[in-house]
């Protein structure tokens, strides 16, 4: 079947295109302005990239497609999706194709929630590789040792298929959650907050969505099971009213499987782990933060409901290398040392910038943020992220990417920002852009700080220039000799 991806370079769309290809289809589709991970991903696994929407990719010269995906950034004034709409060809939204092709043959685990479902469901396949089992995946993210987004198991009934489940719209003609085409057979619930105001004009139709999600578990007798994070008052509240078996897990009261930290550092953090009040395993992960630490707990409850025992649990965990973007460390120059992450809401800046903090004790640290998704361009947690960057040693905060995509008396201000900071004693800066945090940094940094950077997008290539000027610097101070910047 010749499939044509509208929007393909996006993370879920290009993993499908992956899954699809591997499933012996052949695989196209058209993007704009794309950029690394899912860009390179695809290009190495000869998948092509047409550049720019143009009818003539539906209805052009060249092969008619049997179908098309149409992902969620395409609405009906893409030039694409017009042709499509004339064509009499075939379409199907990113989830009913996932669902059609591959959900409804597998045991679908699928990981929801505000915070957290990349990692914890990357977490969750790689600790399943690991114990020998073969299942599928599809991730937001790229696994780092995996090099991939997504994996093609061998498709037996009795093996997972493990999904990261987006509340995110589905596609221009079904506005309905992304997850709830995923039919979850196990299910993770992390959290339940705020976020997607352009979307979700309250907090309560955002506990609408989930709730829904939570109603798609089969009853206990059918093999469903949700494991919700007791520690999130919403998300538990929600959870209780699933029809499967349920397992709270968290690091407070009420937790069926229960967490505590023993030790964090450089190299991540381990955990102590109870089930029931009894003894279950020590247990690491190489990342560091509460937040991470619940991520790994719920990836040990779905591995006991998946029937792994507590070594190939702690094995799995142990192997896991973490996402792309999420606390990676994109290089070190100068003996300062430069990391990547996605965070962007109030609450992903806040824990990420604690994780950073435990996993570098001691060390400068500096928090560099842009404001760059459709909440963040909104002055709805305004307030919010003032205490966010408490932990930061010093913040400098880009401009908002594309201000104007948000309601005009409703934008985000990062002039307000840098003063609520600076009232809370927080050493801060509004920048001019990329090259004006750059030089910032490459002045004033000194050996041994940590260079937090985190932002949803591209961010013009920010890390490979801190890298850069931090180097040139090094090597200026020392004389130029060879190596001396490292």
């Amino acid at each position: 079947m010749l499939i044509h991806m509208i929007g393909i370079c996006g993370t879920g769309m290009g993993s499908l295109a992956g899954l699809l290809s591997e499933a012996g289809h052949t695989v196209r589709g058209s993007d704009e302005n794309v950029y690394p991970p899912v860009s390179t991903l695809l290009q190495e696994r000869g998948i092509p990239i047409l550049q720019g929407y143009k009818a003539a990719h539906i209805a052009g010269d060249g092969p008619r497609p049997d179908l098309v995906v149409v992902g969620n950034i395409a609405n009906q004034a893409n030039p694409e999706v017009q042709a499509l709409l004339q064509s009499g060809i075939e379409y199907l939204s990113m989830p009913q194709a996932i669902a059609r092709f591959f959900l409804a043959s597998r045991h679908p685990v699928v990981v929801a929630g505000t915070h957290g479902k990349t990692t914890t469901t990357a977490m969750i396949a790689r600790m399943l590789m690991e114990s020998g089992r073969d299942p599928s995946f599809l991730v937001g993210g790229v696994l780092r040792d995996l090099g991939s987004s997504y994996r093609l198991g061998k498709g037996s009934p009795n093996e997972p298929f493990v999904i990261e489940g987006d509340e995110y719209e589905t596609s221009f003609f079904d506005k309905g959650p992304k997850f709830l085409h995923y039919m979850p057979r196990t299910a993770v619930l992390t959290s339940v907050e705020y976020d997607h105001a352009e979307m979700f004009p309250s907090l309560e139709a955002v506990q609408e969505a989930f709730r829904s999600f939570v109603a798609l578990v089969p009853p206990a007798a059918g093999g469903g099971c949700l494991a919700v994070c007791a520690d999130d008052p919403l998300a538990a509240e929600l959870g209780a009213a699933c029809r499967g078996r349920i397992i709270p897990y968290g690091m407070g009261p009420g937790a069926e499987v229960a967490g505590r930290l023993i030790q964090a550092g450089p190299d991540g953090m381990s955990f102590l782990v109870t089930v029931d009040g009894g003894d279950f395993g020590r247990f690491s992960i190489r990342a560091t933060g509460d937040h991470n630490l619940r991520n790994a707990l719920s990836a040990v409850a779905v591995g006991r409901v998946l029937g792994l025992g507590p070594e190939e649990i702690a094995r799995g965990l142990a192997a896991f290398d973490g996402v792309r973007r999420r606390q990676e460390v994109r290089g070190a120059a100068g003996g300062v040392t430069v990391i990547d992450d996605f965070a962007h809401h109030p609450t992903a800046v806040r824990e990420t910038i604690r994780a950073i903090k435990a996993r570098f004790p001691g060390q400068r640290l500096w928090a560099v943020f842009e404001p760059r998704t459709n909440t963040t361009r909104r002055d709805v947690f305004q307030r919010d992220y003032a205490a966010s960057f408490d932990g930061a040693d010093e913040v400098l905060v880009a401009p908002v990417d594309h201000p104007e995509r948000a309601p005009e008396g409703r934008r985000f201000s990062v002039e307000r920002l840098i003063a609520d900071l600076r009232a809370r004693g927080v050493k801060a800066s509004a920048q001019e852009g990329v090259e004006a945090i750059v030089a910032s940094v490459a002045d004033r940094a000194r050996r041994g700080d940590v260079v937090l950077v985190m932002s949803n997008g591209g961010f013009g290539g920010i890390h490979g220039k801190l890298l850069s000027a931090l180097e040139s610097r090094a090597a200026a101070e020392a004389g130029g000799r060879p190596g001396a910047a490292r």
